[in-house]
């Protein structure tokens, strides 16, 4: 597998939690979709992103959000049981680490995983139970926040899609990555021809999706704002730091 992260030390660690802030972590998993075979969707890339929060405060500087990250690929899809162990320990550090654990679709993500793995995965069992238990809190107080189900008092557009979620609470989540493609199709042009450019799109892609959701879920649960509309791809191209040579194709840079 390809792993690229920003955080020190061994892999799968979450970042420190810097005093007087609240750490969140934002996950979201990309599949092949299979609809005509049961359990057919399988995962081939995660991430996972960290943001630490001031507490008692509801405006930040979001632009110069520092934010962690992991980002993981498989190589090859017979890497798809490590990828998923792989997926079950990031949400096991995520749990054990932040105190508020958000997605969009959360249980989607949770479910594709479940069911392509032979062997249980117990951390991402007792991630979806917590999902299920989640309004027993209130939202503020929620440790885990699904931005799809979760966000209805600040929104009055009838689509959850992330990207139509995104557009009402004035968030630029702009994705070049697919313009004149599909995911479907840069991830074979990975596997059949070794194409870093489309694993890396597909990369900066899903992490454009971890970081949106914890900006929504900081937003619907009322620990942040912002003025205007914030540019995601640049706060990617901040916070990723060259992490992917696809951050400085012009097709990213003239959106930033």
């Amino acid at each position: 597998m390809i792993v690229s992260t920003n955080i020190a030390g061994r892999k799968g660690r979450a970042p420190r939690r810097p005093a007087g802030t609240t750490l969140w972590a934002s996950i979201d998993v990309e599949w092949t979709k299979n609809y005509q075979i049961k359990n057919g969707n399988k995962p081939f890339c995660y991430s996972v992103i960290y943001a630490a929060i001031p507490c008692g405060t509801t405006t930040t500087n979001l632009a110069d959000l520092p934010f962690s990250f992991t980002s993981v690929y498989l190589e090859d899809p017979e890497e798809t049981a490590e990828l998923l162990a792989s997926a079950n320990a990031a949400v096991r550090t995520a749990f054990a680490s932040a105190d508020r654990v958000t997605g969009h679709q959360f249980t989607s993500d949770l479910g594709v995983l479940t069911n392509a793995s032979v062997t249980p995965l117990p951390d991402i069992a007792a991630a979806r139970a917590r999902w299920l238990d989640r309004r027993t809190d209130a939202l503020a107080d929620r440790r885990v926040i699904d931005t799809r189900y979760d966000t209805d008092h600040v929104l009055t557009c009838t689509s959850r899609r992330l990207v139509d979620v995104c557009a009402e609470l004035n968030l630029d989540v702009t994705q070049p990555e697919l313009r004149g493609t599909s995911m479907t199709a840069l991830h074979h042009a990975y596997l059949e021809r070794h194409s870093d450019e489309a694993r890396e799109r597909i990369s900066v892609l899903n992490l454009r999706h971890s970081l949106s959701t914890a900006l929504v879920a900081l937003r619907a649960t009322g620990h942040v704002s912002w003025n205007g509309t914030l540019n995601v791809n640049q706060m990617l191209a901040t916070g990723l730091d060259g992490a992917f040579s696809w951050l400085g194709h012009r097709t990213f840079t003239d959106l930033l």
